[in-house]
């Protein structure tokens, strides 16, 4: 397995891993993500930005992540430990669904971790969805710690904050 930085050529095959991710999701119960999001218009504005990156095991996307410094304003009500703002923020971490338990997600954000040093920066923000609790126990395992909730989506329940100090 390879993770590289996506380029539009990989749109078809990221919104592939997704369909396939969303249907694990809600095979198991957890209606976080659906059929509008993650949704082509995002991802491409993710590829603009050039912050997309990709797993890719013999040609084919499966597993994606975005990693940037954009975060929800709702964020700014959470008390982050790293208070430098020296950070990047985690989005759409998805793993195709016949790779789950194979540990992409765990290589995507190990990656993660590699880029914050590589930036000089200090710390990785994200949030999950409180009705995901295999989400929610990965990133406690990798050593992340919920520092709060917020309400990211009126039609969803709330979402949990998590932030990790990268030594």
């Amino acid at each position: 397995m390879i993770i590289r930085k996506a380029n539009n050529g990989d749109l078809v095959g990221i919104m592939k891993m997704y369909k396939s991710c969303v249907k694990g999701m809600l095979e198991n119960g957890i209606d976080q993500w659906d059929n509008t999001y993650p949704n082509v218009d995002i991802i491409n504005e993710d590829l603009i930005s050039g912050t997309y990156y990709v797993a890719v095991i013999d040609g084919a996307v499966i597993g994606g992540i975005n990693i940037d410094q954009n975060q929800d304003d709702t964020y700014l009500a959470i008390d982050w430990k790293d208070k430098s703002e020296s950070f990047l923020v985690v989005h759409r971490l998805g793993v195709k669904k016949e790779f789950w338990n194979k540990k992409i997600g765990k290589n995507l954000m190990v990656f993660t971790e590699k880029l914050v040093v590589r930036k000089g920066l200090k710390s990785i923000r994200l949030d999950t969805y409180s009705g995901n609790p295999k989400a929610i126990l990965f990133y406690i395992k990798l050593g992340y710690t919920e520092l709060g909730s917020i309400d990211l989506k009126s039609n969803k329940d709330e979402y949990y904050c998590f932030e990790k100090i990268i030594k």
